[in-house]
């Protein structure tokens, strides 16, 4: 199977830790890149966008972050998805269990799923081997 790069958008640093070190048990994902809120992620896409290579496969957005929330981000992506000549899927992994979250996030076309925190291993091969 081959090897994924993976985004990961979230400021909580101990989830960010965890989940880190639960990637890199699975064996199945070469580059985790962190990005700590919306904003990152989307400067890193818009100038990365001719070069497809880099941009990661699978982005894990957290929704409630400074500067650039999960929400903001979405809104800002759909924008650039179709320049960024890549198939990029989005998990909304939010600590929120809010029905309403859940609801609106998968109403956003970009949205493959809603996991809340935390992630397992066993959830995350399941995503990658989605791919």
């Amino acid at each position: 199977m081959k090897t994924v790069k993976l985004a990961l958008v979230d400021d909580d640093e101990t989830f960010v830790f965890l989940t880190t070190k639960a990637i890199e048990q699975t064996n199945l994902v070469d580059l985790i890149k962190v990005f700590r809120n919306g904003l990152q992620m989307l400067d890193f896409l818009k100038q990365n966008m001719s070069k497809p290579e880099l941009l990661p496969e699978i982005i894990l957005l957290d929704l409630s972050m400074p500067v650039m929330d999960g929400w903001q981000f979405l809104e800002e992506y759909i924008k650039i998805k179709p320049k960024t000549g890549k198939t990029i899927t989005i998990y909304i992994c939010s600590s929120s269990i809010s029905p309403d979250d859940v609801t609106r996030a998968k109403a956003i076309s970009a949205v493959s799923d809603y996991i809340i925190k935390p992630i397992t291993k066993e959830k995350l091969v399941e995503i990658i081997k989605t791919l």
